[in-house]
C-alpha cells in the first residue's frame, strides 16, 4: 500500500473541467487533499494551509507546476469528481495492495455522516456501507446509499464488487437476507450473519430451543470469556450446534447454512449479575465454527465499529463536517477512508489515529513513511 499506486489508480478520473481552463491538475488536487486529510485537515481552508506549508515535499510527489490551489478551487474540483469512478479506483488499489486469506473476517456495516444533508435542496444524509478487513484494519470497499434501510440493497452491490473467496463475511441483523447469504456462498465465502426479528421464523426457531435456562445447562462445547471495564465485568457464554430438527427445513432458504450460533452475555455489579443486563443474541453461520472460532469472528465484526467508524467520528469529526457541494461530501469520505487505511496500516509510530494524524501534520518525514505504506499483506 503506498501513494504511488494509489494515485496511478486514480489518474483514470476524468477531469470534467475544460482543459484550456485548466490550472491545477486533476491528480495533484487529488494528491493535496488526501495528504490534507491524513494530516488532520477538516475543510477546505485548511487543506490549502497544509498544502502552502509543504509546497515542496509535495513536489515530491506531484507536479503543482502552479503552486497550491485556492481554497474555492479545491471545493469546486473536488465536488465534480465522479464517486463512482473514484469508488472503482479505490476498490481496485485495495485489490492490488491488498489480499485476503483464508478464514479473514470481513466486516460489513453501514454508517451516515449525519451533517451531509442539505434541507434547501432536498437531499438527505450520505450512508456508506463499507466492507473493512478485521485483521488488517483496512476498508476494503464502499457503496453509498441514501438511507440505513438501504443497506439491503446496498449490500449485494458490494460484495459484487470484492473478491471474498475463503474469507468469512460478517453483517448485522439488517443484512440477514437470503439473497445476501446465497451470494456469499456464490462467491466461494461463508458467512456469519445475527438473527433478530426481521426473520421471525428463523428466531422463532431459536428462542424455542435456545432460551437461557437450555443455555445454563447446554452439555456440549462451550467458550466463555471475560471482561473487565469501568468496574464491571461481563461474561459471554459461546455456543455452536449443528443444524436439527426445526432448522432443518429452514436450511433450505438459507444457502450453505450449516451452523448455529449463540452469545449470552450477562454483566456483574459487584458481586452479583444484574437480570436486566443479561442478553442473548443469534446467528446463522455457513462455515463450521468451533465456539473459540465463533466468539472471535463475533468480536472480530465489531472492528468496524472500533476500527473505522469510531475513528471517522472522534478523530476525523465526520458527523460534524458540513460540506455539502456537488459531491464532495461523499467523496470526503471516501478520502477519510483512504486516510484511515495509509494511517493503520503504518506501524513505525505506535499511537490512536488522532495522535498519527497530528504527527503527520508535524513531520514532513512521518507523512512519508505514512505513504509510503508496506507490501502487498
Amino acid at each position: 500500500m503506498n501513494v504511488i499506486d494509489l494515485m496511478e489508480n486514480l489518474s483514470v478520473i476524468y477531469d470534467v473541467r475544460q482543459e484550456g481552463k485548466v490550472v491545477h491538475k486533476l491528480t495533484d488536487i487529488l494528491l493535496l487533499t488526501i495528504c490534507g486529510v491524513i494530516a488532520g485537515a477538516e475543510g477546505w481552508d485548511e487543506i490549502q494551509d497544509f498544502g502552502n506549508a509543504r509546497l515542496d515535499w509535495l513536489k515530491q510527489y506531484g507536479d503543482f507546476e502552479n503552486g497550491i490551489p485556492s481554497y474555492s478551487t479545491i471545493a469546486k474540483v473536488v465536488s465534480l469528481v465522479d464517486p463512482e469512478q473514484f469508488q472503482h479506483c479505490f476498490i481496485e488499489w485495495m485489490k492490488s495492495c491488498h489480499q485476503a486469506t483464508g478464514g479473514d473476517v470481513i466486516a460489513i456495516d453501514g454508517k451516515t455522516a449525519r451533517r451531509s444533508y442539505d434541507k434547501s435542496k432536498k437531499k438527505g444524509p450520505i450512508h456508506m456501507v463499507s466492507a473493512f478487513s478485521a485483521a488488517n484494519k483496512v476498508v476494503l470497499g464502499q457503496v453509498k446509499t441514501s438511507e440505513k434501510s438501504n443497506e439491503i440493497t446496498a449490500i449485494p452491490k458490494l460484495l459484487e464488487l470484492l473478491e471474498l473467496k475463503g474469507c468469512l463475511v460478517t453483517i448485522d441483523a439488517m443484512g440477514c437476507q437470503r439473497d445476501i447469504a446465497k451470494k456469499i456462498v456464490d462467491q466461494e465465502a461463508d458467512y456469519l450473519l445475527a438473527v433478530k426479528g426481521n426473520q421471525g421464523k428463523l428466531l422463532e426457531a431459536f428462542e424455542n430451543h435456545f432460551s437461557m435456562d437450555q443455555i445454563n445447562q447446554w452439555k456440549g462445547d462451550v467458550f466463555k470469556t471475560e471482561e473487565k471495564s469501568h468496574g464491571r465485568m461481563e461474561t459471554r457464554i459461546h455456543i455452536v450446534n449443528d443444524v436439527f430438527d426445526e432448522f432443518v427445513n429452514l436450511s433450505y432458504d438459507w444457502k450453505g447454512l450449516s451452523t448455529l450460533g449463540v452469545v449470552m452475555s450477562a454483566r456483574m455489579d459487584g458481586d452479583e449479575f444484574n437480570a436486566d443486563d443479561i442478553t442473548i443474541r443469534y446467528y446463522i453461520s455457513s462455515a463450521e465454527l468451533s465456539p473459540e472460532k465463533f466468539a472471535s469472528s463475533v468480536r472480530d465484526h465489531w472492528q468496524v465499529e472500533n476500527g473505522l467508524h469510531w475513528k471517522l467520528d472522534c478523530a476525523m469529526n465526520e458527523d460534524d463536517c458540513k460540506i455539502r457541494r456537488g459531491n464532495a461530501a461523499e467523496i470526503l469520505v471516501r478520502f477519510r477512508h483512504v486516510a484511515v487505511n495509509f494511517l493503520n496500516e503504518c506501524k513505525t509510530f505506535k499511537a490512536g489515529l488522532k495522535r498519527k494524524q497530528k504527527k503527520a501534520a508535524l513531520s514532513s518525514d512521518y507523512l512519508s513513511q505514512v505513504l509510503a505504506g508496506s507490501e502487498a499483506s
